[in-house]
């Protein structure tokens, strides 16, 4: 694991070296309720901070997952298209959506650290 990351829409990054890998926090999936599809985009694909970059879809509702941080896609969890249930499961194992490599790291500075996100998260209550 790297230096995981949080978003302000609950997604979370685990930076290793100028790769990071995304998903949506715990928060993100309780809210959600039971994923039963995950959208996610092709290997390749630029990205900017954001910017949709997955819609995941539960029995209660759709959801866009935007990118922390600008960059290329390098790799996709095609997993979740068989058990798209791994993302309630194990939101930062298993269902994991992307690997983007960072085009600026500068970018990380504006998303919170651990502490940061449990703060803020105690503030939505």
């Amino acid at each position: 694991m790297g230096n995981r990351l949080y978003s302000r829409e609950h997604e979370w990054i685990d930076v290793d070296d100028d790769v990071g890998t995304v998903g949506i926090s715990d928060y993100a999936q309780e809210q959600l309720g039971d994923v039963v599809f995950v959208e996610l985009p092709e290997s390749g694909r630029q990205v900017t901070r954001n910017d949709e970059l997955c819609v995941v879809e539960s029995v209660k509702a759709a959801s866009e997952v935007y990118a922390p941080v600008s960059g290329e896609v390098v790799e996709v969890n095609d997993a979740l298209g068989d058990d798209p249930a791994e993302v309630n499961a194990d939101p930062y194992g298993a269902g994991w959506f992307v690997r983007i490599r960072i085009a600026d790291a500068g970018e990380l500075d504006d998303l919170m650290n651990e502490d940061a996100y449990g703060n803020y998260l105690s503030e939505l209550a």
